[in-house]
């Protein structure tokens, strides 16, 4: 099963993909968590390239090295993991560069889309857990964060839009609260994926 966490900057994300994991693996479960972009050799440099605020990119560039980034960890990690049974929290994949760069950066779903099935080879997370509601980001931002308010404020519309275009994989979660609060709104959230 593959189950990926998603949302705006500074909501989260990577603390509840390792609560979700830990709670997954104490059933008994193997689980793989990992990051996007990230998580092999290349991920790891392309997204040092594409967080550094030094380095200017085009948008089209941005979403080309996503993608990128994106098939190497689906066929290196996450492939490997679904196809031996094992559960794959990812924090961040294909619905991100939907919103960032999609409709964010206004380079278009559609397009993005095929890009980014394209590299995965058509893998997608059965349940996508999109995080809102709160800002946390850090006072030194990376790249993404120093965007401007109004690009972050197109990506939050982002996610809610996207998750009205595919309720049935797509689930919003409030992540107002506590880390225990917003981690029982996820696990209810997977209600019927999970043992």
């Amino acid at each position: 099963m593959f189950v990926s966490l998603e949302g705006p900057d500074g909501v989260g994300k990577t603390t509840q993909a390792a609560l979700l994991a830990e709670r997954l693996r104490a059933t008994g479960l193997e689980v793989v968590q990992c990051r996007e972009p990230g998580g092999t050799e290349l991920g790891e440099r392309v997204r040092a390239v594409l967080l550094d605020p030094q380095v200017s990119m085009g948008d089209r560039a941005e979403a080309l090295l996503f993608a990128a980034a994106r098939a190497e960890i689906t066929q290196e990690v996450i492939a490997p993991a679904l196809d031996r049974g094992a559960w794959v929290v990812c924090d961040r994949f294909i619905d991100s560069s939907l919103v960032y760069q999609g409709i964010a950066r206004g380079l278009g779903v559609a397009p993005i889309r095929e890009i980014s099935l394209f590299a995965t080879g058509g893998v997608l997370p059965a349940r996508t857990l999109v995080m809102h509601g709160v800002d946390r980001r850090d006072d030194e931002p990376d790249r993404m964060e120093a965007a401007g308010a109004d690009f972050h404020a197109r990506v939050a519309d982002g996610f809610l839009e996207l998750a009205g275009l595919e309720p049935d994989r797509i689930r919003l979660i409030d992540a107002v609260g506590t880390e225990d609060d917003v981690a029982e709104r996820i696990w209810a959230a997977l209600e019927g994926l999970r043992p």
